[in-house]
This record gives C-alpha cells, structure tokens and sequence, in this order.
C-alpha cells in the first residue's frame, strides 16, 4: 500500500498528516479553522485517499502559517507514498463546475515544482479564512512533492465556490496522476528513468 505519514514542528505550528493513496475518501481533519478542514475534507472524498490531519499553529496571529505549513506537510507525505514514482500516470487533469464556477487544474508530477494560480477571487475572507491562503497553501504543496500544478478560472466569480471548486478538481487530477498504469506498471514515467 502507498502509505506515508509525516510530521513538522516549528516554532509556529505542528502538523503530523498521513496518507493512503489508494484509500476510500476517509478524512479526519482537524486544524482549528472550519474552511480548511472542509476542503480537506472534499479533498479527501474527491481523490480517494485517506487522509488525517492534525494541526494546531499561532491562530492567534491568523491562519497564514497554519494553512501553508499543512500544505508543506501534505507534499511531503504524497512525496513519500509516491516512493520512486514507479508506473504512476505523472499526469492529471480535470474540470470541474461548481455552480457558475468552472476552474481546470492539472498537475504533473514531474519532479519540479511549479504553481500556475490563475484565480480571480473577489472575497478576501470567508468567514475567517483569508483566500489568498488557498495560494499560499498549494505552493507548499508542489515545493514539497515535486509537482507542477496549475489551477486556472474557467468562470465564476463566488469566492466560496471558486476555492471548492479548486480543491475538489486538484484532487481529482491527482488521483488521475498517482494511479498506477497497469501497461507500464514497472516503469518510471520519463525518459530520464528518474523522476526525483
């Protein structure tokens, strides 16, 4: 099984995450801010994989470090499942509606980390959730797992569901790009013959 767990303590924040890939959608999230948690939890549902989070960080200040230190944790946890990358797909796409909002995400694992964020979010907070955290989050995410993402606004202009939106077509592009290729299970998918 493609397993990992990871923890990160600093100063600001401890986040402890593990990973099935090749889960059922399981999700037990808890961070201490209500937005997050439920897009983890969509996450989770969305690409398949059992997924627990448990952070705690200077909430008191805001959820910056919070946020993209989950997402540091997260990457390196889908680094360590992912092993040596041997017969995954390494790519993923997918769009996804969300009422009047239609954003594309794809991802590459590839080894190279790169973020395409192309959201124009009119809300700078919902509820107590700063949006452009969502960025900061999905940054920390393609450091650490070696990952080119882009995430592009199709339509829209509903924060809430441009964000959802987001998280629930990365998973699924994700869950596309991790999934073993029977036909070249035993091969690394490049012609370098490493990915990391």
């Amino acid at each position: 099984m493609r397993t990992a767990s990871e923890k990160r303590n600093t100063k600001e924040t401890q986040v402890e995450i593990s990973i099935n890939l090749d889960g059922t959608g399981v999700a037990d999230i808890k961070m201490g801010c209500g937005f997050m948690e439920h897009m983890l939890e969509l996450f989770a549902r969305h690409g398949r994989f059992d997924l627990t989070v448990k952070a705690v960080g200077d909430t008191q200040v805001d959820y910056h470090h919070l946020v993209e230190d989950t997402g540091i944790v997260l990457g390196r946890v889908f680094d360590k499942a992912l092993g040596d990358r041997r017969g995954i797909r390494r790519y993923g796409s997918f769009i996804l509606p969300m009422d009047e909002s239609l954003v594309l995400c794809a991802v590459d694992i590839s080894g190279r980390a790169c973020l395409g964020y192309n959201l124009n979010v009119p809300a700078e907070k919902i509820g107590e959730f700063d949006t452009e955290l969502a960025r900061e989050f999905l940054c920390g995410l393609s450091r650490n797992m070696g990952a080119c993402i882009h995430v592009k606004q199709l339509e829209g202009g509903d924060s809430h569901h441009l964000i959802e939106a987001t998280f629930k077509g990365l998973a699924r592009a994700l869950k596309e790009a991790v999934s073993i290729d029977e036909e070249y299970k035993n091969e690394i998918p490049s012609t370098k013959g490493t990915i990391l």
